[in-house]
């Protein structure tokens, strides 16, 4: 399990790392400035989350901070897809779609510690 506490820690930092980046382009060369900023608090929310899971008080807790992280990241896939439909992102870009597929090993990672975390708890 530690294994894959860290591994989520290293991935939800780099993706965050990425969201930051993302929104100072959307911010100065598309000067969209309400999308992004949506963008920018969900997706670095789910490493913020993850990285307080790390010193929950209970498996409850745990589960609870990790919980939250899963949902940034499906709040964050929404803005993602918004920000292509709306054409401030290009879904034929390489960088767009390394970050959709990073984000999607984000979600599935996050489901597979709950699932499993939950399963030791029962």
């Amino acid at each position: 399990m530690k294994e894959r506490e860290n591994e989520i820690l290293e991935l939800s930092f780099q993706f965050a790392v990425r969201i930051v980046n993302l929104y100072k382009y959307l911010s100065n060369e598309k000067k969209e400035f309400v999308l992004s900023k949506q963008l920018l608090r969900s997706g670095t929310s789910i490493g913020a989350n993850v990285t307080e899971s790390q010193d929950a008080q209970s498996k409850k807790d745990f589960i609870s901070k990790l919980s939250i992280s899963l949902k940034e990241a499906k709040e964050t896939r929404y803005w993602i897809l918004l920000l292509i439909e709306t054409d401030y992102l290009d879904k034929t870009s390489i960088h767009v779609q390394s970050l959709q597929h990073e984000l999607t090993s984000i979600i599935k990672l996050l489901t597979a510690i709950l699932i499993s975390t939950k399963s030791m708890t029962q």
